[in-house]
């Protein structure tokens, strides 16, 4: 069942230009120009209901604007969206019931009180009858190793701590669509692999669908299957995380560890090299190549150890934007 259905969904922005200087000021005040920013390009997909869908792209391409428009806080500038059959900007109260939207550089909680004052106002905004709220609470904390901290002004709660409140904050209705940007920001690692726990347990419990972003790529690789890939405002990638090592990575990643320390110049002849730490070497290699490549780095370096495998999605990822190969 489809949950969640874009079509050609485009947001513009007007941006007013001002020239520098005097003048600049004066026209920018009386006659002011404007250009049209796209932030969001005819973008097209569909989400089945239990799915975990990452969300990826560099800075300011698009990612965030998405996710306001599927959760209603923007009104789209062209194309469609449904939302569980809701359109999301209409903001009816049924569908705010189906969803949630926790941004990891924004917060709810009160930062004075304890964060349970915080749930329970949640509770009465959503009309969470007594006997449910405690039942979901009780059911939340225990997932989230966090019945301790709840009577804990926010202010005295880690930054892991805060952000497991604010998951708990946001789910207290037990939304069935949950709309995640950057849950894991600033979080130690610790932190970072509790919280992924907690969205796999949620997911299996409830059922629930999960659009994810995050610069962490192991919470995509942790959660996702399938990733959606944006860049500048197009949708240049929907498909199974494994074929997008495969079609953006036609390359295996060869380490060696030399002897004696080599110029960049003596070992370029060998590959491409990614990095150079010391008298450890990372190669790009194409696959095709792997083999010849290998015996000629053994035959002809004094090597004390040597690995293969595949390149880390953190640099697929920063390859794929920064060159421009999709």
């Amino acid at each position: 069942m489809k949950i969640i259905e874009v079509k050609e969904l485009t947001k513009s922005y007007a941006v007013a230009v001002k020239e520098p200087g005097i003048k600049g000021t004066l026209n920018h005040f009386f006659q002011r120009t404007y250009r049209e920013i796209l932030a969001v390009d005819a973008v097209s997909f569909e989400v089945s209901e239990g799915e975990i869908v990452g969300f990826l792209g560099p800075n300011g391409a698009g990612k965030t604007t998405t996710l306001k428009m599927l959760t209603g806080l923007i009104h789209p500038s062209g194309g469609s969206v449904k939302i569980a059959g809701y359109i999301p900007y209409r903001r009816q109260e049924t569908f705010l019931q189906k969803i949630s939207l926790v941004m990891g550089q924004k917060q709810q909680l009160l930062w004075d009180l304890p964060a349970l004052d915080s749930l329970k106002i949640n509770a009465a905004i959503y009309r969470i009858p007594e006997k449910v709220f405690q039942q979901r609470l009780s059911e939340l904390a225990s997932m989230l190793s966090l019945e301790k901290q709840l009577t804990q002004p926010v202010r005295k709660l880690s930054l892991g701590e805060r952000m497991k409140a604010e998951l708990l904050a946001a789910l207290i209705h037990q939304p069935s669509i949950l709309f995640l940007d950057e849950p894991t920001l600033g979080l130690d690692v610790n932190a970072q692999t509790a919280v992924r726990d907690f969205l796999r347990d949620y997911n299996q419990r409830y059922q629930a669908t999960i659009i994810l972003t995050s610069h962490y790529m192991a919470d995509i690789t942790a959660l996702c299957q399938r990733v959606l890939t944006i860049h500048q405002g197009h949708l240049i990638y929907d498909g199974d995380l494994d074929e997008l090592l495969n079609r953006f990575a036609p390359c295996r990643e060869v380490r060696i560890e030399l002897a004696d320390p080599l110029s960049r110049i003596q070992l370029e002849q060998y590959g491409e090299i990614s990095a150079i730490e010391g008298q450890e070497v990372r190669f790009w290699v194409p696959r095709e190549k792997l083999t010849s490549t290998i015996t000629r780095l053994l035959g002809s370096l004094d090597i004390l150890d040597f690995s293969v495998s595949d390149p880390p999605i953190e640099e697929v990822i920063s390859r794929l934007f920064t060159q421009g190969s999709y």
